[in-house]
C-alpha cells in the first residue's frame, strides 16, 4: 500500500475456475516479484519485501515514495495491528523489521546500497503510531553484492505441517542454521529431547490458551480466509484452503460461527491439528535480546527472515510458535516459564520456532499477498 496512491504489485483480477482449491490472483505477487514492470529500483525491492513473513499475515506495512526519487519511508499501517494477542505491537514491529531486511536484500541484488534510519521521529515502546518506522535511501553502488540467502526468497515458507519423527535435526544442522543466517541478535537452539518435549508441551498449551480465550481467538478468526475464493477476495490474513477445507466450507462445517463454537467439529479439529504440529517438533530455535526496544524488535525481524531463508537453503522446515511469548494476561505463566528456560539471564525472548523435516518434498503453498491502492 502506497501513501498517495499507486501499486507495488501488478496483481490483476484474472480469471479462475470457481471450483479451484488454490488461490489464483492472491499468489500472483510471488510470481511477479522483480518483474519487468518495475522500472523504479525501489518498487522492484518492495515487490520482494511484501513477501516477508509477518504475524497473522496482516501485512502491516505502509510505504511513502513521495519524499524523493531515491527514498522509501516505511510506516506501520495502524489498521492492521493485533491488539489482543500483540498488545504492544512487538510482533508487528518484528514483521516490519523483516520487511526492511528483505527490501535491502532485494536492493543489493540490483546493485543498490540502502542507508536506513530507524524511527527518525522517535518511538513509543507501548504502542506503534503514525511516526516513521524507517527512512531508507537507495544509492547505486557497484561494489554491493547480492546476499546468497536472497536466492531462497521465492521458495521460502513457514512449513506448517507435522514433521517426520524419524528424521532428527542434528547438531550439525543447527550449527549450519545459525552460522549461515548471519544474525545480529542472540540465537539459541536445542535438539535435546528433554527440553524439546517440554517445549512441545508449552507451545501446544500456549496455542490452546489462545484458542480458548474468546477475544484472542476471535482476533484470529476475524482474519481467516475460508477457501480459495475468500483468499482471492481478501488476500491477507490466515488462509484455510485445500481439498478438505473447501469441502468443509461447502458443507457449512467450516465457518466463522463453527470456528468460534468450542463444541464444534471445526474447533476441535483445530486443537487436534495443533497437537499434530507441536508434538512432532524435532528441535527449536529462538531469538532473544538483552533489552526490548523497537530497535531490538526490528533487528529480530531481520534475523527471523534470515533464519527462514537459511532453513530453506538447508531443506529444513521452520515454523514460528511464539504464542507463549505473547503479552496478554492469560499467557503470563507460560511466558514466565519459557523465559526462565530460554532466557535465564533476563533477556527478552522475541521469537520461538519449531524445526523439523516435513514429509513433503516440494514447498508448502505460499500465503497470499494483499495488493491495494489508496
Amino acid at each position: 500500500m502506497l501513501v498517495g496512491g499507486g501499486v507495488v504489485l501488478a496483481a490483476g483480477a484474472g480469471t479462475f475456475a470457481r471450483i479451484s482449491r488454490t488461490p489464483q490472483t492472491a499468489l500472483l505477487p510471488w510470481e511477479q516479484a522483480g518483474g519487468p514492470q518495475y522500472g523504479d529500483p525501489r518498487m522492484m525491492a518492495l515487490s520482494f519485501a511484501v513477501l516477508t513473513p509477518n504475524p497473522h499475515n496482516k501485512q502491516p506495512w505502509l510505504v511513502d515514495l513521495s519524499q524523493s526519487d531515491d527514498t522509501v519511508v516505511l510506516m506501520a499501517d495502524l489498521d492492521r495491528l493485533l491488539p489482543e494477542t500483540d498488545p504492544f505491537s512487538r510482533q508487528i514491529t518484528i514483521g516490519l523489521g523483516g520487511f526492511l531486511e528483505l527490501m535491502t536484500m532485494a536492493a543489493n541484488a540490483q546493485g543498490y546500497a540502502v542507508e536506513t534510519e530507524l524511527f527518525p521521529q522517535g518511538f513509543d515502546g507501548a504502542a506503534l503510531d503514525q511516526r516513521m518506522v524507517a527512512r531508507a535511501t537507495f544509492k547505486p553502488d557497484p561494489s554491493v553484492k547480492a546476499d546468497p540467502l536472497f536466492e531462497q526468497v521465492l521458495t521460502r515458507r513457514s512449513l506448517k505441517e507435522p514433521y517426520d519423527l524419524n528424521r532428527p535435526v542434528t547438531d550439525k544442522a543447527l550449527s549450519s542454521l545459525i552460522a549461515g543466517a548471519g544474525l545480529k541478535v542472540l540465537p539459541g537452539t536445542s535438539n535435546d529431547m528433554a527440553l524439546v518435549q517440554r517445549l512441545r508441551d508449552v507451545t501446544e498449551e500456549a496455542l490452546r490458551i489462545e484458542l480458548t480465550t474468546p477475544r484472542t481467538w476471535k482476533e484470529s478468526v476475524d482474519v481467516m480466509r475460508l477457501g480459495a475464493r475468500a483468499v482471492d477476495a481478501n488476500p491477507d490474513g490466515i488462509d484455510l484452503t485445500g481439498r478438505f477445507n473447501e469441502a468443509a466450507v461447502a458443507a457449512g462445517l467450516l465457518s466463522e460461527r463453527t470456528l468460534l463454537d468450542e463444541t464444534s467439529q471445526a474447533f476441535q479439529g483445530g486443537l487436534d491439528y495443533n497437537h499434530g504440529l507441536c508434538q512432532t517438533s524435532m528441535a527449536f530455535v529462538w531469538l532473544r535480546t538483552s533489552t526490548n526496544t523497537r530497535l531490538d524488535q526490528i533487528a529480530t525481524g531481520g534475523d527471523w527472515l534470515r533464519l527462514n531463508l537459511q532453513a530453506t537453503a538447508l531443506g529444513l522446515g521452520i515454523q514460528p510458535m511464539s504464542q507463549a511469548l505473547q503479552e496478554f494476561p492469560e499467557m503470563a505463566s507460560l511466558y514466565e516459564e519459557v523465559h526462565q528456560r530460554l532466557a535465564p539471564s533476563g533477556e527478552t525472548l522475541q521469537m520461538l520456532g519449531r524445526l523439523g523435516y516435513g514429509p513433503s518434498v516440494n514447498p508448502a503453498p505460499r500465503w497470499p499477498i494483499e495488493a491495494k491502492v489508496i
